[in-house]
């Protein structure tokens, strides 16, 4: 599990005049459409057409990007390709309250979805929760707890 953007950033040495810029994140999907359901699950506006869809991305706050492509979309290019284990990628929702982590794992769980680590008091101030998808990549559910 990763804590990194927890702290920080750091400054990030450039090549010259622009760093570059992080616009997409891309996960691979085996089950392309129970993947998006998963997803729309957590809240992201994926439109319901797109599961037939090799490649599928929304468009997050910030004007990051987020995609799945299928195994074969990606084999078009690189013939070689293995899929992961997951592991590889975790993504991390902001829920609004301690008690939303606690409904919201409980309730994928209940649908079917493996939980990875329950719900609990973390050490840096936040109620967490990791869920996995069904590719089996991490996600982080976590609420700030109330300052005491």
């Amino acid at each position: 599990m990763s804590v990194s953007f927890k702290t920080p950033a750091r400054s990030v040495p450039t090549v010259g005049a622009m760093a570059p810029t992080l616009d997409l994140i891309g996960m691979v999907s085996s089950d392309l459409p129970r993947s998006l359901a998963f997803y729309r699950r957590l809240g992201l506006d994926v439109p319901a057409d797109a599961d037939a869809a090799p490649h599928v991305e929304v468009a997050l706050p910030g004007g990051l990007r987020l995609a799945w492509d299928t195994v074969e979309t990606i084999r078009a290019f690189d013939p070689d390709f293995t899929p992961g284990s997951g592991g590889g990628a975790s993504l991390a929702f902001r829920c609004a309250d301690p008690a939303e982590v606690d409904r919201l794992y409980a309730d994928l769980v209940a649908e079917g979805h493996e939980g990875h680590l329950p719900p609990w008091d973390a050490y840096w101030g936040q109620r967490y929760a990791v869920v996995l998808d069904p590719d089996g990549n991490g996600v982080d559910l976590f609420a700030p707890l109330p300052r005491s």
